[in-house]
């Protein structure tokens, strides 16, 4: 028996190969998404552990977030920028929940995000995620909430015009681009909670700031901030 199990094993693997999203090697167990290489070289911020921590101080002046935290340290051509475009751009979810648990993990381990009370995804504008077919900012929430115990509130925040790929504008002008472009369709449900306002990546946060700007706005709201990643230096 051991002996067909195994050849059903390599006839499997042959047909359906599982191979690391990281890198591509087969070698990894049939559960997992990434080798125990690419796992041990996933840029870790430990940012959560940390006041002032540089992800709280680029909304510094900017808007009252309790806490922040980027889970990742987001480089060009690195093994996290890979992982999020195959979330972003080839349909890989499973590996965004993948990430997901690993942030909500170190968010729960860490005492400065006690208390969350709802998770939201920031928005993207209806035609793009119709195309996608997700918003990877949700699927990154549904991660986190399956190991924080803390609800995904999708469609409270809502994207209400189309804007312009923020790629190469500079400060100033991504927070123009966004300014206006999110709206809150259920105060009566975020009043008073202290919600987690969860994106992929951040760069000048100004997408971030536009949401939270408006989240802000309902009474009793507490924000924190987290995504998978930052560019920062």
């Amino acid at each position: 028996m051991p002996l067909v199990k195994n050849i059903l094993s390599d006839l499997r693997h042959l047909f359906y190969p599982h191979t690391c999203a990281g890198c591509g090697s087969d070698i990894l167990p049939d559960d997992n998404l990434l080798c125990a290489k690419c796992f041990l070289n996933l840029p870790v911020t430990l940012y959560a552990q940390y006041e002032h921590n540089p992800i709280e101080k680029i909304f510094w002046g900017r808007i009252p977030v309790r806490a922040a935290h980027a889970e990742f340290y987001f480089a060009k051509d690195s093994l996290i920028q890979q992982l999020i475009h195959q979330l972003k751009y080839k349909g890989n979810k499973d590996i965004g929940i993948f990430l997901g648990e690993l942030a909500g993990q170190t968010l729960l381990n860490s005492k400065r995000f006690d208390n969350i009370e709802g998770l939201i995804p920031l928005p993207m504008f209806p035609d793009k995620e119709r195309k996608r077919g997700y918003n990877q900012a949700a699927v990154i929430c549904n991660g986190m909430s399956a190991v924080m115990n803390v609800p995904v509130l999708n469609n409270v925040l809502i994207r209400r015009r189309f804007t312009e790929t923020q790629t190469k504008k500079h400060r100033a002008e991504r927070w123009e681009n966004v300014a206006d472009s999110f709206a809150v369709t259920n105060q009566n449900l975020l009043a008073g909670k202290h919600l987690l306002l969860v994106d992929d990546v951040i760069t000048t946060g100004a997408t971030l700031e536009a949401g939270a700007h408006f989240l802000l706005k309902i009474p009793g709201v507490q924000l924190s901030i987290a995504a998978l990643a930052a560019a920062v230096k």
